[in-house]
């Protein structure tokens, strides 16, 4: 069977692949200057007292930077009432082991927060064979207050702010289950919970910084701002057919094998 994709020579390819360089430089070149940005956003103080439960015991958010000066915690969709982590953020959590070291000799710890409970967090790395630190915020304000967390009420009357922005009621609110077969359904079905019960929590990541005794919150980004943390799918943009997916195709790791 004959190829529907355009080819060429090696010439033709040739050109086409350095026209694409001057926009892969540019895009380098842009995508440097917005992180410059982002170091250079006001730091907002943080005097709130949150705790949270890790394996060392309780602690408090200065404590999750365990001596270092800067803190990255990914909001890890890991609800109270989940029987195991979103599908997607585990994908995402995948790539963690392998970068923490090199991040925490760089003066940077990363650490996940959930809401579940610690037993249950502790279990389910156990599960996915990592190593990377993991805290519970049950009993605290720490999600709410960052935009990830959320209840029935707040579901019932459309008031959710995420991702900077009104979130408008959609057919996966209380009494709305839908066909079941939408990618909110089928990461909620591999969570063992209903969609709306699965969507009050959601990812994101949040940057902190400790000076002179006091710790700021610096940056936070939701949904697809956290693409760049997909390794997968930046495996995935430089493969030969791209992302080339409809729908929820991946996985926990330890779940192809039952396929």
């Amino acid at each position: 069977m004959t190829t529907q994709h355009t080819t060429g020579t090696r010439a033709e390819w040739l050109a086409a692949r350095l026209a694409l360089l001057a926009d892969e430089k540019e895009l380098t070149r842009r995508s440097d200057e917005l992180a410059r940005r982002r170091q250079q956003l006001p730091w907002v103080r943080i005097d709130k007292a949150y705790r949270f439960e890790t394996d060392a015991g309780p602690a408090s958010l200065a404590d999750l930077f365990q001596g270092r000066s800067q803190l990255l915690v990914y909001h890890f969709m890991f609800g109270p009432d989940y029987d195991a982590g979103c599908p997607s953020c585990t994908a995402i959590a995948d790539g963690f082991n392998g970068f923490v070291a090199h991040l925490a000799h760089h003066d940077v710890t990363l650490a996940a927060v959930s809401r579940a409970p610690l037993a249950k967090l502790q279990a389910y790395r156990r599960r996915m064979g990592w190593t990377f630190p993991w805290a519970s915020s049950a009993g605290s304000d720490f999600n709410t207050d960052f935009n990830i967390a959320f209840t029935e009420a707040q579901q019932r009357t459309g008031d959710i702010e995420y991702n900077y922005r009104r979130e408008p009621m959609s057919a996966w609110s209380p009494g709305e289950p839908g066909d079941g077969q939408t990618a909110e359904a089928q990461c909620a079905a591999m969570c063992s919970v209903d969609v709306p019960t699965y969507y009050r929590d959601r990812p994101g990541l949040s940057a902190f910084v400790r000076e002179d005794g006091a710790t700021y919150h610096t940056y936070s980004t939701y949904a697809r701002g956290l693409d760049g943390l997909w390794g997968m799918y930046q495996w995935l943009d430089r493969a030969p057919k791209g992302r080339n997916e409809t729908g929820i195709w991946w996985r926990r790791h330890d779940e192809y094998a039952r396929q």
